[in-house]
């Protein structure tokens, strides 16, 4: 059975792909500028924890930009499926629709795993605020 699409079909997806490249790119932003301070503290104070936090930023900093490729890739193929369906191609463009669609599942999966990435380093922050406390409160005064 051949699949029909239509060009609304893939234009459905601008918006959300517009708006999830968006937040990738605030993400990148929020990256850069940590990137910057952990440069200079680290200037300052080396050490094995800044060392850590470097090694965490980095590891999230290229999934971010696996998850920007993805989404891009599949903006670009959602235009292209737009031009072969323009063109007549119905049939390969149901197949590079569906090969944008995988990039984006692909895209959004990269992005969970980041995610947890990122509340592990902030749980460990939290952690070592929370130690930070624990021992101030035991301290004698």
């Amino acid at each position: 059975m051949q699949e029909q699409i239509t060009l609304t079909t893939p234009a459905l997806l601008f918006s959300a792909i517009s708006l999830i490249l968006l937040a990738y790119t605030n993400r990148f932003l929020g990256y850069a500028t940590l990137i910057r301070s952990l440069h200079e503290k680290f200037k300052l104070n080396p050490n094995e924890v800044l060392k850590g936090q470097i090694i965490n930023i980095r590891r999230r900093l290229y999934l971010t930009k696996n998850m920007q490729f993805m989404g891009v890739s599949s903006l670009f193929l959602c235009v292209g499926t737009m031009f072969l369906i323009f063109v007549g191609e119905q049939s390969v463009a149901v197949w590079v629709f569906g090969v944008a669609l995988i990039m984006m599942i692909a895209s959004l999966g990269i992005s969970i795993y980041e995610i947890q990435i990122s509340v592990k380093a902030l749980d460990l922050h939290l952690s070592d605020m929370e130690q930070d406390e624990s021992a101030e409160k035991n301290s004698p005064s």
